[in-house]
Order: structure tokens, then sequence, then C-alpha cells
């Protein structure tokens, strides 16, 4: 890619990668056909649909238009092997599911991507508390209950993926269940809407607290996935750092407020249609130094830390980024380096140093948002910018260098690249 231009134009969002997986964990909980639209067909979503079939299910895919149609009824398997999970932590949320609609799981240890050690303790542990028998064999979890028991039940910390993990399985439990001290993200009310959709009992997503009254068995329904937050704040930061005009749709105002309102304190602008959910950020070329701490929802969130990052890199003055969520959240500094950005790491501050330009080089993506950061810094740069294992993007955005080309980047993809 060569930096340099303005970005102009409009960009469609996709549906939400993190609003997609436990969706589609979720399926399991019903019996029949289901048919899930909106859903982004991105590495991790390939991942967690191979998972799915592994289980019995058959998926059919239309890749025109996002829309996947499953059906349920041959599920039998109950185990999700180490060769697929392995791929992506995400694979884990298939646990729940799992031993609330068969009383019976064994699910490999997950991977993923290495920006932390995220254990998955407050899943197992709030598992246990809704009856399960959870166990460690061999590298996999294996949980199992007859049925599931309605619980009060606090979480140690506002785990996303936990959260999500216990609303699937008491979904099915026999009881109310009462969770507290959740997690807040959009996503989570997206699940609830999909797991009520199908016949589920679900409330209080969105708060500190969570009710679900289980229910004997679930039915097969339609539901769209939201719009991708993270990718639409991507694209904002896309349009600022090139002293651009870039409108991203469908996208809620609502979803993004606390990053749009960092984005201001930077300097930026922003007009928002409510009526026809989209959100446009106009040039600007007198940037302002910004404090960015991340933290669970309703704070700044951790996945669009990289990518003010990049813009902050040519802000005049100095930037402070604290990241509370990941311990290792800043491996896309060393290459930002590479490119000329000026960062000092203090444990798990930041200092970005405003420079007057980047310079283009050869360098490599660690994960997913460290991949977009590293593009973002390349529409900037002067000369061509190589980003290698761009594998990372895959996982988590849909035809990313598409739709950048679309309103004016110069970048294509070298297949030579992806590794």
């Amino acid at each position: 890619m060569r930096g340099g231009n303005q970005l102009r134009g409009r960009i469609k969002i996709s549906g939400s990668k993190n609003s997609a997986l436990p969706i589609l964990a979720a399926t399991i909980l019903a019996r029949g056909r289901l048919q899930i639209n909106n859903v982004p067909l991105i590495r991790d979503i390939k991942s967690m649909i191979a998972v799915l079939r592994s289980l019995g299910a058959k998926v059919v895919v239309d890749q025109r238009s996002g829309t996947l149609t499953l059906q349920t009824k041959t599920i039998e398997q109950y185990e999700a092997p180490y060769d697929l999970v392995k791929t992506m932590r995400a694979s884990i949320l298939v646990l729940g599911p799992l031993v609330a609609a068969l009383g019976r799981a064994r699910v490999s240890l997950p991977g993923g991507c290495a920006i932390g050690t995220r254990p998955i303790d407050i899943h197992l542990n709030g598992l246990a508390a809704l009856g399960a028998d959870i166990r460690i064999e061999h590298g996999y979890v294996v949980a199992v209950a007859k049925r599931l028991k309605g619980v009060i039940y606090d979480l140690p910390f506002a785990s996303v993926g936990a959260t999500e993990n216990l609303m699937m399985a008491a979904a099915l439990a026999e009881g109310k269940t009462v969770l507290g001290n959740v997690a807040r993200e959009p996503e989570i009310v997206d699940l609830q809407g999909f797991i009520n959709a199908i016949g589920g009992e679900v409330s209080g997503a969105g708060t500190k607290n969570i009710t679900i009254i289980g229910k004997k068995e679930l039915q097969p329904g339609t539901y769209s996935v939201m719009p991708d937050r993270i990718e639409a704040g991507t694209f904002l930061v896309a349009g600022a750092i090139t002293q651009g005009d870039i409108t991203v749709e469908p996208m809620s105002d609502v979803h993004v407020e606390v990053f749009l309102e960092k984005m201001e304190e930077a300097g930026l602008r922003f007009d928002v249609d409510r009526v026809n959910q989209s959100i446009r950020v106009k040039p600007c070329s007198e940037l302002r130094p910004i404090r960015v701490r991340t933290a669970p929802f309703l704070g700044f969130p951790t996945d669009l830390q990289a990518q003010l990052m990049a813009l902050s890199c040519i802000t005049p003055g100095e930037s402070l980024y604290d990241e509370t969520i990941f311990e290792n959240r800043f491996m896309h500094v060393a290459e930002l380096q590479r490119l000329g950005a000026n960062i000092d790491i203090d444990g798990n501050t930041a200092r970005v140093k405003g420079v007057a330009k980047l310079e283009g080089a050869d360098v490599m993506a660690s994960d997913l948002r460290a991949s977009a950061a590293l593009v973002l810094a390349g529409l900037v740069a002067g000369g061509q910018t190589v980003i290698r294992r761009v594998y990372h993007i895959d996982r988590g955005y849909e035809r990313f260098e598409e739709k950048l080309a679309a309103v004016g980047a110069d970048i294509i993809r070298d297949r030579d690249t992806a590794n």
C-alpha cells in the first residue's frame, strides 16, 4: 500500500463479529431450522461454522447475502476438538449451550491470538454454579449435567465471554437465573435478542444484572446480527487519519458513543444521522493529543485502542494510552515504530509523541486489531508499506482492503504477504 490519499465516500459496515459468534453458538439451544442474517463471512465465523458442523449441524452459507441457514436437529456430538478450537478462542462459547442442550460437553481448551492470557475460569465456575460437573481432562473441558438449575451468581469480573456462555446455558436451565456484575456490551444485548427470538426469556442485558427464566426447549427462528461497531470505529479513524470525509453505515452512534467522544477530544467533528443510522467524520487538519484508558463497556473499547493510537502517531503533542484489559495489547507498538512513530511504553501505559510524518516500511501484524492499526498508519506513511501476516485481518474484517480501495486508498493484497 502507498499512503497519501484522502479517503472519501461511504462504507457499508458488516455484521458484528463479536455478536455473530455467540449467536451462532446459541443456535445449539434450539432444534430445527434457523436463519441468521447479516453474518460477516470472515475467518472466525468460518471457524465457528466448522465447529458447528463437527457437532452435527448442517450449515448452508449464502456468500452474497451473508445469510446462514442451519439445521440443528442433527446435532448429536458433544465434543469440539482441538484442531478446530485452537484457531479461535470464541469456540469456548459452545460449552454452555452443549451442556444445556445435550447434558454433556467436551471442548478443547481454546487458542486464539496472543494479546493476553484470558483464562476461562469465570466460565467454568459459573457453569459449576448452575450445577454442571466440571473437570479438565487431557487439555479438554468436560461438563456434565442432567439439567442445569437456576442460580443467583455474581461474576468476579465483567467478562464478555463468560456472560454470554452463562446466558446461553441458563436459557435451558430449570428455574430463574440472575447473573450479576455482567458485561454490558451491545453484543450482549444482541445475544439476548436472539435468545428471546427463539423462545427464551432473558431481560436486563446492557445493565449490571441479567435475568434468565429457563425454558424446557427453545424453537427455531430467524434473526439479524447487529452492525460491527469496531469495524465502524476503524473506518472512522481511516477517514480522520487521512484528513478525509468518510461516512459509515449502518451504525448507531449509541454503540460508539465513548469512542466518538474521544475522537472529538482529538479535534474531530461528526455528522450523526440517527434516522438513516450513519456517522460521517469530517476533514480535520488540527488534531489534539488525548488520553485513552481502555475499560469494559461503557468505557473505551480495547478493540479500538490500537487503531486510535495510529492517529495519535501523527498528532502534535503527547498522547497517553492506558491498557487495562489485556496485558499484551501493545504488540503493535514496535511495528508502528518501524514506520517512524515515537512511542514509549511504561508498564501498561504507552506515551505517543506525534511526529510530522510516518515513512513506509515492511511491518508484521501480530493480532487482529494490530493489523488494522498498521493499515491505518500505512494510509498516511510516505512511500510503500508492506504488512505481513495479514491473515489476522481476515479474522475480524470482511473485505477490508476492498472497502478501503473503494473510498480512495492505494492498497492491494499480495498473497505472498499473507503468511
